[in-house]
């Protein structure tokens, strides 16, 4: 089991745009399951671009992870090129925002939380911390004079 797997995210924007991860310490957290003997885990996990090496020297990944079931060491990386920003007229679509090359993991679940920066679609304002653990983000935006928001955050999966 391998290959690339999209996390596509909808929302709907309100007066923002460029809804994006920031930093290579970006963190996505994931749940993750062994393709080799089906265990998935119940507690989140984090990966990030900032990768550790792989055994025998084999290059490096974003997460190296020994199943605890089947003790196979499997591995999944972040795609840095396939990160894309979610858009004003994306807006309440799927959009792929970014892709796991994966192998012997499969990400099962996806829970957005700190890290994701946005600005005002016609102002450019910039808001620096975007916090989408509630699914549901409001702010401010001075020079618009209105309220700005990302309303009701959801994901899927898809082989790509």
């Amino acid at each position: 089991l391998g290959g690339k797997i999209g996390l596509q995210f909808k929302a709907t924007l309100d007066n923002v745009t460029n809804v994006r991860p920031l930093g290579t310490d970006f963190r996505w957290y994931l749940k993750l399951k062994c393709g080799n003997c089906g265990e998935t885990s119940d507690k989140w996990q984090y990966i990030t671009l900032d990768s550790v090496p792989l055994k025998g020297g084999r290059g490096s990944a974003s997460m190296v992870q020994k199943c605890k079931l089947c003790s196979r060491e499997n591995s999944i990386d972040i795609l840095e090129d396939t990160i894309t920003p979610y858009n004003a007229e994306d807006s309440e679509r799927f959009k792929t925002m970014v892709q796991f090359e994966c192998r012997g993991l499969e990400p099962v679940d996806f829970q957005p939380q700190a890290g994701f920066v946005a600005e005002g679609t016609e102002t450019g304002t910039p808001f620096p911390e975007v916090n989408l653990l509630e699914k549901d983000w409001t702010d401010y935006d001075e020079k618009l004079a209105a309220s700005v928001g990302i309303y009701e955050v959801t994901h899927q999966f898809k082989k790509c």
